[in-house]
């Protein structure tokens, strides 16, 4: 055999273990729902709503019976979820407002995403749906560690084309007074990266096959956040699955219902692209929600089982979402998992199973593939905390107890036995001063590391641009009317 030919099999070989070893490493997917409910999938509960694919995931994969998120709402959520740290380490406690030429007003270039920690290990990284997290493009996806962009850049959006327009009104029509929508930029066109993106169907299904053809086209180990806005507010469903849900009297719940089945029709589709290509058994995926179902001004149109309260609350309605991780390669002995939980934890363990980046900030989650397989025993954390305004709302949850001050002017500290009494009915903070003490000692401790918010909450935001804008031009008023008029002769 020729020199040459020894030259080139020898290369070939090393092109072949290199690509075999970036192989072994499993691809990600995280699957965010957006005000889901944690008692309106079957999984989880539910007789009335019909989610057969996420099921199914669920069932063969583990369940976390005590999986939270970081905030009770959506912006904060994210922004922990993304970083693998807690936002008030950061002082994201609020909803961003979709500002585009606001290049302060977003996720801190000083943190990192997961999916930047995996870029830098190879991954081909997207993100599809739902942002929330910064609306110039300071702060766009691109320019954040994904390579690949489809969706909104606001917090929310309409499902169907024809509501799309080009601009989001200043003006509310019903009763002529600025708008302070959370969701501003719920009539732009959607963008995929740094141009307009096609938006014919509902958006839900949309988003699911723009999903199944990242992963169709990915070649390198792929991780992508696949962040649905379903069922988040408004409220719009195709006709045909409305009338499916004909069995449920309540009109809002019954298109609510229909958006959780779209969104479960969503996750299908995504799935038989994994296992068309030959990707399904090696891929992790994570699905939750942001945080629970609203139910504040009365509205029942979701429900989050037993837990109390919903969306914006520090009882368990607010952050306890369905959580669970399905990976067939992973060999998982056990179906259900009682440690604690959070969406910290998915960048933890992504970034460890990928070998991602790991220098910057450290993540603040843990992997939990240990803990899955058996070789960890006990819970993957000791205590999970969460914060609200700087800290005058706050709670702090151990394997046994949670202590709490919820987001009230009349509230008043309170703790409860989380092995007894789950759905904490039950206030047993006047017995137990001692154990009182030991959660507020664990809280504030933690509470030492963080920062207080730098950021204005998206109505604060628009009404104090909006009186920016009023200001400039009453000044420039007073200045001209102040000048003579120009004469010639």
């Amino acid at each position: 055999m020729s020199l040459y030919k020894k030259l080139i099999i020898g290369l070939l070989t090393v092109v072949s273990i290199q690509t075999s070893k970036a192989q072994e490493k499993p691809n990600v997917l995280v699957i965010l729902a957006d005000d889901l409910g944690y008692g309106d999938l079957g999984f989880t509960g539910s007789k009335e709503i019909f989610t057969p694919n996420i099921d199914k995931l669920a069932n063969n994969g583990v369940v976390f019976n005590n999986g939270y998120v970081t905030h009770p709402y959506c912006g904060p959520s994210r922004a922990g979820l993304v970083t693998g740290r807690y936002q008030a380490r950061f002082g994201l406690e609020i909803n961003l407002t979709n500002s585009q030429f606001d290049m302060y007003n977003g996720l801190p270039l000083s943190e990192q995403t997961f999916a930047k920690r995996l870029h830098q290990s190879g991954y081909n990284t997207g993100a599809i749906g739902k942002w929330h997290l910064g609306g110039s493009d300071t702060f766009h996806p691109n320019n954040r560690g994904f390579d690949y962009f489809y969706g909104f850049l606001s917090g929310g959006h309409s499902y169907f084309p024809k509501n799309v327009k080009t601009h989001m009104p200043l003006i509310n029509p019903k009763n002529g007074k600025p708008h302070y929508s959370a969701n501003e930029g719920s009539y732009w066109p959607l963008i995929r990266n740094d141009q307009a993106g096609e938006f014919n169907e509902y958006l839900t299904t949309a988003l699911s096959k723009d999903a199944a053809k990242f992963i169709k086209n990915s070649e390198k180990p792929f991780c992508l956040y696949l962040a649905y806005n379903a069922p988040h507010l408004p409220l719009e469903a195709p006709k045909e699955t409305i009338e499916k849900y004909s069995h449920i009297k309540d009109k809002k719940r019954r298109t609510y219902a229909a958006m959780i089945d779209e969104l479960d029709q969503g996750v299908g589709i995504v799935i038989e692209e994994l296992k068309r290509t030959g990707k399904y058994d090696n891929t992790l995926i994570f699905f939750l929600s942001d945080n629970g179902g609203p139910r504040k001004n009365g509205e029942k149109f979701a429900s989050n089982g037993n837990f109390r309260e919903g969306k914006g609350s520090m009882y368990e309605g607010g952050c306890h979402v369905p959580f669970f991780l399905h990976w067939p390669n992973g060999n998982f002995k056990i179906k259900e998992f009682d440690g604690l939980v959070s969406a910290l934890d998915i960048a933890a363990t992504s970034v460890a199973l990928g070998k991602g980046d790991v220098s910057g900030h450290a993540l603040e989650g843990k992997n939990l593939i240990p803990y899955l397989t058996g070789k960890q025993k006990g819970s993957p954390h000791e205590a999970l905390y969460w914060r609200m305004q700087d800290g005058t709302a706050w709670g702090v949850r151990t394997p046994d107890t949670k202590f709490l001050k919820l987001n009230k002017k009349t509230a008043k500290p309170e703790l409860f036995d989380m092995k007894k009494d789950p759905f904490e009915s039950i206030d047993i903070i006047s017995k137990n001063p001692k154990k009182r003490a030991e959660m507020a000692k664990l809280w504030n401790d933690w509470n030492q590391n963080n920062k207080s918010n730098i950021y204005l909450q998206s109505g604060d935001y628009q009404k104090k641009r909006l009186n920016m804008y009023k200001k400039m031009y009453e000044d420039l008023e007073k200045k001209a009317a102040k000048k003579e008029l120009l004469k010639i002769e």
